[in-house]
């Protein structure tokens, strides 16, 4: 079916101003229930993982590029702006010419049993999207996102995590006792660790408990982690920022279970 194709020139549209809280307020999404894809590659992500958009948004400049005007028309309806209404959406220093709405993934419960990763208050969006595309790409479906953890929809996040929100299952506001329903082992990295990453055999599946910037991994949590293990650092750094020790640790995993 052809979508709907609406002309808009009044910054005051309600749809506009919609979409323009979920640009500009991080977590506005979670009153709302949908989330603002603002980008070609962002919305090409999510259609390739079988999202489905509720309205697009695209610049008249736009619309003379066939790719772009075949990728908004692949939600049901498309709101055609001017270059000035469109960056009054946008983010991003240099705004793209096209986005889309899509209503929030419903289901937000902790899956039992699923290879996952533990942000505990996690306060830096870029950390937080670099995780989400570790974890992606290493095979952790699942990002349990404990209460004090920034936002995992908001435009920071989305950006740094380049789509790898379409193929996660993300679970936000948990407290320390919900992870219990993972029924899995959790284990956490400390400076302080005996035991070396790369020489421990390590559970699989499993959950890896990344902590919040500063502070580390609350106590709560950490009495709660069956394994705590240490990156070897043979430069002599103090620590590593968590988005690279996530990495590293995600991979060790995926490299074992490749292994066995």
């Amino acid at each position: 079916m052809k979508p709907q194709l609406q002309h808009i020139s009044a910054r005051d549209n309600p749809k506009l101003q919609r979409l323009r809280k979920l640009a500009q307020e991080a977590s506005a999404y979670r009153k709302l229930g949908s989330v603002w894809l603002e980008g070609d590659h962002l919305a090409r992500a999510a259609l390739q993982r079988g999202c489905t958009p509720s309205m697009a948004v695209i610049t008249e400049g736009a619309c003379h590029d066939p790719s772009l005007l075949a990728l908004a028309e692949q939600a049901p309806l498309v709101l055609v702006v001017n270059e000035s209404l469109f960056q009054g959406l946008s983010g991003l220093e240099s705004p793209a010419r096209m986005g889309f709405e899509m209503a929030l993934p419903s289901d937000a419960s902790l899956q039992p049993g699923m290879d996952t990763v533990v942000l505990d208050r996690l306060q830096d969006a870029g950390n937080v999207g670099t995780i989400l595309r570790s974890a992606a790409a290493m095979g952790f479906r699942q990002i349990a996102a404990l209460k004090g953890t920034a936002a995992l929809w908001s435009q920071k996040v989305l950006r740094a995590g380049m789509g790898a929100h379409f193929g996660l299952r993300l679970v936000e506001g948990l407290q320390p006792a919900d992870l219990d329903r993972l029924q899995l082992p959790l284990i956490a990295t400390s400076s302080h660790a005996e035991a070396e990453l790369h020489r421990v055999q390590l559970p699989s599946p499993c959950a890896w408990v990344m902590g919040h910037e500063g502070q580390g991994v609350q106590p709560e949590l950490m009495q709660r982690c069956t394994l705590t293990v240490g990156i070897p650092q043979p430069g002599g750094e103090e620590s590593l920022n968590v988005g690279s020790a996530a990495s590293i640790c995600l991979y060790e995993s995926a490299r074992q279970r490749l292994l066995a």
